[in-house]
């Protein structure tokens, strides 16, 4: 039985940004509303609730996840034994081992986890991260035949899954352990450790690489006490896990909820001198949530692996010395200054493309000398901007290296894994929200016109694209601390678990002014209400910013998100802007 929509929400069919509202489905709210009247919760927070399906009696369950109840049997996953085996008899015997890890924040985190925890027993390992450029992404031949020569294990984490004509160079024994999807054979190595194995049932497929590695090292850890050996912690190590489940899109439910919250619990000790050190040099000054994990800790990671030398971000993660940490740090926030400035050029010629190109199942675009280390962010910036599937390819030398990244609901890491098969490129593969492929330039629109079709099945079945969800009203007066502290122990938010959004009906603007190039703060209150402020981010790039910038005195509906801010020591609650529409 289809579910009976609302209407348009506060009659908004037509907002500033040109999208309709809707509300909660009429069974949704009447969840809510009973599971508020059972648990004795606020409605805002029994709305989240009802949305993840959390019945009344596991609300507080929900509400406090703990790591021991969540985590799964490493066992479950297939050549888990075979992998832990090694990796543990390397470990004590003191054999020579090497890390090879993809250049994304999942990759450096994932090398970090598997450093950290071999050093913690008296053991050193070489960390090799390939050159996005030179080398591209995952292991190449020539890497792993120089590693072979002098190492006795490499495990490759975040990558591998796909690399059976590179690893087959290997001389020594590999072991992959990653979460990009697998194809039909695996590669020529001891074991492959991947929820999203072509065999495996999928159950844990919402694993970023390092929760795969992080249960690797629970399975060691077994063997290690079972041999009579002590065995080290791994709490300390649940910050690089949540850092990476973030960063990498990773849908927070199940154990990645555990994941993110200890790990955030255990970053704020500040005990990891490579993350105390970003955290300094992108001026954060509070409590870490799941925002600064994605949008300021993330991108600094990030940017060694884009623009600068890949393992920068990894090195930083694994450093144990502060001064060290602080100069890395220092690098790599000059490095995401630099990042910046190359993808808004990249980002405003894509977009024209797209534009030019018109309405699709797929927004794309390719250039000449398009940095291959900002494809990715700009696709991410094209899904924002046009809700849809987005690639984007930078192409030297006759060859295109590109980015895609997908929208929920579609799969586009098996859409482009089929692409590769079917031979319109050269490589390729990923996972459901994200992609990369390599692609000759006289295939390009070929390529991307096939990739549409794969695609159109699944958004067609897409619904509310023009749609912003709202999940129910609030006052300025009802925003307040300790309801934010509520509903923060219903998240973390993020992929597959958004975050609240709350409308603000017939509410007055008090003021409006820029911050920056690009982004818009206001000030707004309802009849008897205290004042709240808001910050639309990008907003001055869009329709939004302008039409609120000279709206003093006027009035509006309002939509966002709540945060909390820092200001004076204090915390106060602010609106994350996403949208509005005005009276009359």
């Amino acid at each position: 039985m289809t579910a009976l929509l609302s209407p348009a929400f506060l009659s908004v069919t037509a907002s500033l940004t040109g999208r309709s509202w809707r509300g909660p489905e009429t069974s949704l709210e009447r969840a809510a509303e009973a599971l508020a009247q059972d648990s004795r919760l606020p409605l805002p927070v029994s709305r989240v609730l009802a949305e993840r399906g959390v019945p009344a009696h596991e609300a507080q369950a929900y509400l406090d996840p703990k790591l021991r109840d969540l985590l799964p049997d490493p066992q479950r996953l297939r050549d888990m034994d075979k992998a832990a085996e090694r990796i543990t008899a390397a470990a004590l015997s003191g054999q020579r081992i090497a890390v090879f890890a993809d250049y994304d924040v999942d990759g450096g985190a994932s090398a970090a986890l598997l450093i950290d925890w071999l050093r913690r027993q008296g053991r050193d390992a070489t960390l090799y991260i390939p050159d996005r450029i030179d080398e591209g992404y995952g292991p190449n031949a020539p890497a792993i035949a120089a590693l072979s020569q002098n190492h006795d294990l490499i495990v490759c984490v975040d990558c591998g899954t796909l690399s059976h004509e590179a690893l087959a160079a290997a001389t020594c024994d590999v072991v992959v352990l990653d979460h990009h999807q697998g194809g039909e054979t695996l590669p020529p190595v001891l074991a492959v450790v991947n929820p999203n194995r072509a065999d495996e049932d999928g159950a844990l497929g919402h694993l970023c690489a390092a929760g795969v590695v992080f249960l690797t090292l629970v399975r060691c850890n077994s063997l290690l006490r079972a041999a009579g050996h002590d065995a080290p912690d791994l709490i300390p190590l649940l910050d690089l896990v949540a850092l990476a489940t973030v960063a990498d899109v990773a849908p927070l439910v199940g154990v990645n909820r555990a994941f993110v919250r200890q790990g955030l619990l255990i970053m704020a000790r500040r005990g990891r001198p490579g993350l105390v050190a970003l955290s300094d040099v992108a001026r954060l000054d509070s409590a870490p949530n799941a925002f600064h994990l994605g949008f300021l800790l993330g991108p600094r990671i990030n940017a060694g692996g884009r623009v600068g030398r890949a393992d920068l971000g990894a090195q930083c993660l694994s450093c144990t010395d502060a001064a060290l940490a602080q100069r890395l740090a220092a690098e790599l926030d000059e490095l995401n200054r630099d990042r910046r400035a190359i993808e808004a050029a990249v980002r405003d010629e894509a977009l024209a493309q797209v534009e030019a190109r018109g309405a699709g199942t797929l927004a794309w675009a390719a250039g000449q000398g398009w940095h291959p280390g900002v494809v990715g962010i700009v696709a991410a910036r094209m899904k924002e901007a046009t809700n849809l599937p987005s690639v984007v390819i930078g192409v030297e030398g006759g060859i295109g290296k590109g980015s895609a990244r997908s929208v929920p609901g579609v799969d586009l890491g098996r859409a482009v894994q089929r692409l590769a098969a079917e031979g319109l490129l050269l490589k390729g593969g990923g996972h459901a929200m994200a992609a990369g492929l390599t692609v000759e330039e006289a295939l390009v629109p070929a390529a991307m016109e096939r990739l549409a079709q794969l695609l159109s099945r699944e958004m067609a079945a897409r619904s509310g694209a023009g749609e912003l969800r709202i999940s129910g009203l609030l006052d300025p007066a009802g925003a307040t601390v300790e309801l934010m502290q509520m509903l923060d122990r219903a998240g973390p938010f993020g992929q597959a678990a958004p975050a609240p959004r709350f409308a603000f009906a017939d509410q007055l603007i008090d003021s409006a002014s820029t911050m920056g190039d690009s982004h818009l703060r206001l000030r707004f209150r309802s009849p008897g209400s205290p004042v709240l402020e808001a910050v639309a981010w990008g907003a001055m790039a869009g329709p939004l910013g302008p039409a609120l910038l000279g709206a003093k005195g006027r009035r509006f509906h309002l939509a966002g998100r709540l945060e909390l801010s820092q200001w004076g020591g204090r915390e106060r609650v602010r609106l994350r802007l996403d949208d509005a529409a005005p009276l009359g």
